[in-house]
């Protein structure tokens, strides 16, 4: 548990949580959460969307790490759009 805690905002410091802007896509709100890992980042995410006045999440991370922040990024928003395009609203569910 702590780990997420760490990821999404439970008391990690700016040099452990970079998250971008939310972008919009496909009615999906997608904003990439790469944290550092070995002196590397980790790709990771949130996806959300408000399905019937509820907003849910869907919080993701993949084994993919990058040299650079912008790289892992980009690399987040783009494996949030494949998700968004293989899964849909099904993620929530």
């Amino acid at each position: 548990m702590s780990f997420w805690k760490s990821l999404f905002g439970g008391g990690a410091s700016e040099s452990e949580v970079k998250a971008s802007a939310p972008v919009e896509y496909n009615g999906f709100l997608i904003q990439a959460a790469p944290y550092k890992a070995e002196g590397q980042y980790q790709t990771a995410g949130v996806i959300t969307k408000d399905v019937g006045g509820v907003m849910k999440e869907h919080k993701f991370i993949r084994a993919d790490r990058h040299a650079s922040l912008d790289d892992a990024v980009e690399f987040s928003l783009s494996k949030a759009r494949q998700i968004v395009d293989q899964q849909g609203e099904r993620m929530f569910g």
